[in-house]
């Protein structure tokens, strides 16, 4: 038996509100990271301000098609609540990243990795950034339990949960490497690319790859209800 949604007006402004705020959140705490990071050192170049504005388009957009595919009448999906803490986790361990190893190696790493293929670069990713790449997997992982707190009456849809938490994961580490090689290859007037340009496309890379998962998922569960032609 599910609990009933409560319709109250101010519950239902308090969840409509957090839908909204949440991806501005993001958004914004991507581009002050970006625009921190490239006013340091090695980091700093003329191309930040373009950058940082494909960014912010680019997961303003990715959070925009989320909301679409999967839409929650009102508050935070559960993908949005698992976008949202992986993209904590994500920034909590760039953190520790930056602190062990400093913009200037972390911008080295972006020129080597420019001139990868894929399986290359995710290789070096996972070596020289494994704060980001754990604390999304992390933030991902907490979504379970958090959603478990929210939606007391949700227990038997755990597993479904935990299944499709994998899948999203593995997405968003595919879509990290995917846009750190897009944004960082992007043709920029100062033609050089940067640690922001690499950054900031793992950031526009792991909101779509959730799109493209919760898509995937969906339209999988959407066909296996229609009926089979003839029966």
């Amino acid at each position: 038996m599910t609990s009933p949604v409560n319709t109250h007006p101010h519950w239902l402004a308090r969840g409509m509100g957090s839908a909204a705020l949440t991806p501005a959140v993001l958004v914004l705490l991507a581009g002050l990271t970006l625009w921190s990071l490239g006013q340091s050192g090695a980091a700093g170049n003329k191309d930040l301000p373009t950058i940082v504005v494909l960014t912010l388009a680019a997961v303003a957009a990715g959070c925009a098609a989320l909301a679409w595919v999967r839409p929650q009448r009102v508050g935070l999906s559960p993908p949005q609540v698992m976008l949202s803490l992986g993209f904590g986790g994500m920034l909590l361990g760039l953190l520790y990243d930056v602190y062990q190893a400093g913009p200037a190696r972390l911008d080295s790493l972006c020129a080597q990795a420019t001139s990868l293929g894929f399986v290359d670069s995710l290789r070096l990713h996972l070596e020289f950034l494994p704060g980001m790449h754990a604390g999304m997997l992390a933030g991902g992982l907490l979504a379970i339990p958090g959603l478990r707190l929210l939606r007391p009456h949700c227990g038997r849809y755990l597993c479904s949960l935990f299944a499709q938490n994998l899948l999203c994961s593995g997405w968003m580490l595919v879509g990290m490497t995917a846009g750190a090689l897009w944004l960082s290859r992007w043709p920029l007037p100062a033609g050089n690319s940067t640690l922001p340009g690499m950054l900031g496309g793992m950031f526009v890379g792991m909101t779509w790859g959730m799109v493209i998962s919760v898509a995937l998922y969906r339209g999988f569960f959407t066909l296996r209800r229609k009926p089979i032609a003839g029966k």
